[in-house]
């Protein structure tokens, strides 16, 4: 054991020695942070004009844009486009551009400037830049076939049917979405109100299961690239291929039929057997109704001019007429079937 008394200055000199060494420590801990600091600066500077976060920048907006608003703004935060959970989910400025002069409104004027990108009827913005804020995000899918499509061609914007800020988009529901066609398709509104439809009004189908508004590679914008097709997606059983085949409805279901309703039975576009005879004239030498063959006289059939006696009944009398016989008009596969009757 050493009981010899420390030497003052020895200890002073460690003292001085240890504090020495935690400044060094700290001015390492502070020169690191300052270099962090200065290599995230530029992203940080980025942030800053439009908020570190989606939730900031929402802040921006909400800060006048709240549930005092003319429009329901906040509704938002109860669709998919404010789920902040999801990385994916835009914000405002996303939609609507970062709109500095709207939100500064640098030179105070009143009313402030529009933002960026402003959608609907009222003074908005051109129909192509409201489609591009959408296509940003949504551009394939169904999508994909929007850029010269019917509606695009016409300045249809995605907002003109879409209704981003509402709970529920009125046209992604079956129920509502025929009132949202019908705004523009007023004819086709009038036919769903016939006597023989699809089950549109019911809720059991909608204009999309045929249509695609955004865009189709086929006609009428179908869902499939023909009539038929699209067709067959539900009547699977008049797809055939048949051993017998009907020449009309091979090549177009609209032939006989029109889609959106009828006043005759089976969606036809007129009545059996004026429809069939509008093909089909003069067969089993019956005499047809028209301005030439007037009743209770003369008539013209394939066996030339019979009198009255002569001529066999006429078909439009004869209850359900051609359909009586030729039970299996969309094709047959029986070996006797070449005239759909069996």
């Amino acid at each position: 054991m050493n009981f010899l008394p420390e030497n003052p200055l020895t200890v002073a000199a460690d003292e001085a020695r240890e504090r020495t060494m935690k400044r060094l420590h700290h001015v390492a801990i502070v020169g690191a942070f300052f270099g962090l600091l200065a290599a995230a600066a530029p992203a940080w500077a980025a942030d800053a004009d439009a908020g570190s976060t989606p939730k900031d920048r929402d802040a921006v907006c909400t800060r006048c844009h709240d549930e005092n608003d003319n429009k329901p703004i906040l509704a938002i935060y109860q669709t998919p486009h404010g789920v902040r959970g999801d990385p994916r989910t835009p914000a405002c400025q996303s939609c609507h551009g970062v709109s500095d002069d709207h939100v500064k409104n640098p030179r105070g004027v009143s009313p402030r400037p529009q933002a960026d990108v402003v959608f609907g009827a009222k003074h908005a913005s051109a129909p192509a830049d409201q489609s591009e804020a959408c296509l940003a995000c949504h551009k394939t899918g169904l999508r994909m076939h929007w850029s010269g499509s019917e509606h695009e061609s016409r300045d249809i914007t995605c907002s003109n049917c879409h209704q981003v800020h509402a709970p529920r988009d009125a046209v992604l529901a079956k129920v509502t979405q025929p009132e949202v066609c019908y705004a523009c398709h007023k004819t086709q509104r009038a036919q769903m109100h016939r006597i023989s439809t699809h089950p549109v009004l019911a809720g059991q189908m909608a204009c999309s299961d045929c249509h695609n508004p955004h865009g189709s590679t086929g006609p009428k914008l179908l869902v499939k690239n023909s009539v038929n097709e699209t067709c067959y997606t539900c009547h699977a059983e008049k797809r055939g291929p048949f051993l017998w085949e009907h020449g009309p409805v091979v090549d177009d279901c609209t032939n006989c039929h029109t889609p959106h309703g009828s006043t005759n039975a089976a969606l036809l576009k007129a009545r059996v057997p004026w429809l069939c005879q509008e093909c089909h004239s003069g067969d089993h030498a019956a005499a047809i109704n028209s301005g030439a063959n007037l009743p209770n006289g003369n008539a013209t059939t394939i066996n030339g001019t019979q009198p009255l006696a002569n001529q066999s009944p006429r078909t439009q009398l004869n209850a359900r007429a051609c359909l009586n016989c030729h039970v299996l008009i969309h094709g047959s596969n029986h070996p006797a079937g070449a005239k759909f009757q069996r």
